[in-house]
């Protein structure tokens, strides 16, 4: 505590010390040194000065003591005081007598008493208390006359900010029954905070990221989301680790949900799910049972697996846009701050600020209930039967053709919706006959071998005909066993160009090709199918939907429309309402204390001013 007090360079340390203590025992001696160095303002003083002299009797003992060669330095001279030893209760008159009267004795015996007195020349102006009250006045009108222009121009510094300060709560007291006034601050105060939100959307620096921006991390844990709904894997987007706001925050998270989107792929089906949606269509004909199987599996699936994960997107984008309200509040205060000016003094009113910050959270919300609504209607149309026909054409048309395509589409089968290609022609008999698996027979029991005459086929076709009880996902159903034999599935592969499983790495989404699909069950077709077909609506939905609608759903009305939002919610009411948020009882109540208490500071810096100034002047 001490050191605190003596630290600051303008202070005089004053210190005491008993001329019994040997300067080489001194502790506090070190203490000073480590605050003044050079005892620059520093004042030693020895006290009871009056014992010591009874253990000198030569000069140059009393010359070497009062020196303090050795410990002090050259150019420090302390004092040498005594004081009365009368302890009885005296005047000031009386005591200040007694005072000059011991440094009298004090100054005699040193000149008559010790063999051949002392150098009165270098050591008397330091011994005795009126030589110490004499350097002390001295040396304080001295810096009072150094310090005296900057501390004037302090003191006027300082009655100039409560004048102004007062000012400003005079006419802030005067507003609160100026409706217009409040309003005009208010609308401008909110424009500025949705303006400063607009340049946090597109992309600033300041305030600090250090310090107002949010890892991936603690964006999870905050906003109480958590992980993604469905995703097993720990999504880690780019940037993760970096504490970011704003769009750069916003486009992170955009990032982080294609890549949750992506590592989810069709789930697994049970062979009791396909056998009732395949066998369902069994009886319709038209030999479309194993693709209208597959798409609406593929579309359940998509509904049930990518519905949560945009939600929790809307819900990770709308907490990100939340945090920027605080970000504005503190990028507009260190604006004023900076500039010297205020849009709008705002300060203090809490019921104000609380409506604001309200306003602006419900805007968030209904702007995040909004876009689940647009991005559910997204997920529905490419879930729809009635959108296939729309997939096919533009899948080939965009993709087909390109190098980097997606989806590369070989001879399909007639009855397969998901695969329709310019190019085709006729379907083969052989393809017809491969999406009759699982179909009871009906005319195709006659279909002839090729390479073989009808009679050798009717020689056969008694002995080799099953008819199994009910069709199933796993057993051919076509009616005649030779014609799924090997000869079938040659010519079915012949006529085929075989698909190979992509990855695309740009996104992590897996995207299926047809495959050799001609030896397989009807339950592993219709997976393979299912699978492509689901790649296929999250490539759409993440790609060409659901980002596009978000920036325009959540980016494009904070930075276009906030203010009207914001003015509408909280200016477009009658004055009663309005006032609400401003007038109170206890608020005027502790506007007019803080005003009192203004006017008693400022009264006192005024005094303290002139009285400084006639001491300026005296000086």
């Amino acid at each position: 505590m001490v050191k605190s007090l003596a630290s600051p360079p303008h202070r005089i340390l004053l210190f005491l010390q008993q001329s019994s203590v040997e300067w080489c025992s001194s502790l506090w001696l070190d203490s000073i040194r480590e605050i003044d160095p050079t005892f620059r303002r520093t004042v030693i003083v020895v006290s009871k000065f009056d014992n010591r002299l009874k253990e000198f009797s030569d000069r140059w003992e009393v010359d070497h003591y009062l020196s303090a060669s050795g410990y002090l330095g050259e150019t420090t001279r302390p004092f040498f005081v005594a004081l009365p030893k009368d302890r009885s209760t005296v005047s000031n008159d009386e005591f200040r007598r007694q005072i000059s009267q011991v440094d009298s004795e004090v100054l005699g015996y040193l000149h008559d008493g010790i063999k051949g007195g002392y150098d009165e020349e270098k050591f008397k102006p330091y011994i005795g208390f009126c030589s110490l009250r004499e350097y002390l006045e001295s040396e304080l009108q001295k810096r009072y006359k150094e310090a005296a222009p900057a501390t004037l121009a302090l003191l006027e510094q300082r009655c100039s900010e409560v004048n102004i300060e007062l000012e400003r709560l005079d006419s802030k007291i005067q507003a609160t029954s100026d409706v217009s006034h409040l309003r005009k601050s208010a609308m401008m105060h909110a424009a500025s905070i949705s303006n400063h939100v607009g340049v946090l959307i597109d992309g600033a620096a300041d305030p600090a990221p250090e310090q107002w921006g949010k890892t991936t991390e603690e964006e999870r844990s905050e906003s109480g989301i958590g992980s993604w709904p469905g995703v097993t894997v720990d999504i880690k987007p780019a940037n993760a680790i970096l504490r970011l706001y704003g769009g750069a925050a916003f486009e992170r998270v955009m990032h982080e949900f294609r890549c949750a989107a992506y590592s989810i792929e069709c789930p697994p089906v049970s062979r009791e799910k396909v056998a009732n949606i395949l066998l369902a269509h069994a009886g319709r004909g038209g030999g479309r049972g194993v693709a209208e199987a597959a798409a609406e599996i593929a579309r359940t699936a998509a509904r049930s697996w990518l519905a949560p994960l945009l939600d929790t997107a809307c819900d990770r984008l709308a907490f990100v846009l939340g945090n920027l309200f605080d970000i504005a509040i503190e990028r507009n205060r260190s604006r004023e701050s900076e500039y010297g000016r205020k849009t709008g003094d705002m300060e203090g009113y809490v019921g104000f600020h609380a409506a604001l910050r309200h306003a602006y959270n419900s805007i968030i919300k209904d702007l995040a209930k909004q876009c689940k609504q647009l991005v559910r209607h997204h997920l529905d149309s490419v879930t729809s039967p009635y959108s296939q026909v729309f997939y096919e054409n533009d899948f080939h048309g965009s993709f087909g053709s390109s190098a980097n395509s997606y989806f590369r589409h070989n001879q399909a089968s007639a009855g397969s919706i998901w695969f329709e290609l310019s190019d085709c022609g006729q379907v083969s008999h052989d393809e017809r006959m491969r999406d009759q698996e699982n179909i009871p027979p009906e005319n195709n029991a006659r279909q002839k071998t090729p390479g073989k005459g009808m009679e050798a086929r009717d020689v056969h076709r008694e002995s080799q005909m099953t008819v199994p009880e009910t069709p199933s996902p796993d057993q051919p159903c076509d009616g005649v066993k030779v014609d799924v034999g090997p000869r079938k599935r040659i010519a079915r592969i012949g006529n085929r160009n075989p698909e190979q499983l992509m990855k695309v790495h740009n996104g992590g989404s897996l995207l299926f090709g047809n495959g050799d699909c001609g030896s397989r069950s009807a339950y592993t077709e219709i997976c393979s199918l299912a699978a492509q077909h689901f790649a296929r609506i999250r490539e759409v939905l993440v790609e060409r939907s659901v980002t596009s609608t978000l920036n325009s759903g959540f980016l494009t009305p904070c930075r276009d429309r906030l203010v009207v939002e914001l003015g509408l919610d909280l200016f477009a009411v009658n004055d009663e309402k309005f006032m609400d948020m401003f007038v109170s009882p206890a608020a005027i109540e502790v506007l007019q204390h803080k005003r009192q208490s203004l006017q008693n500071r400022q009264k006192v810096l005024q005094s303290c001013l002139t009285e400084f100034k006639n001491i300026a002047r005296s000086l």
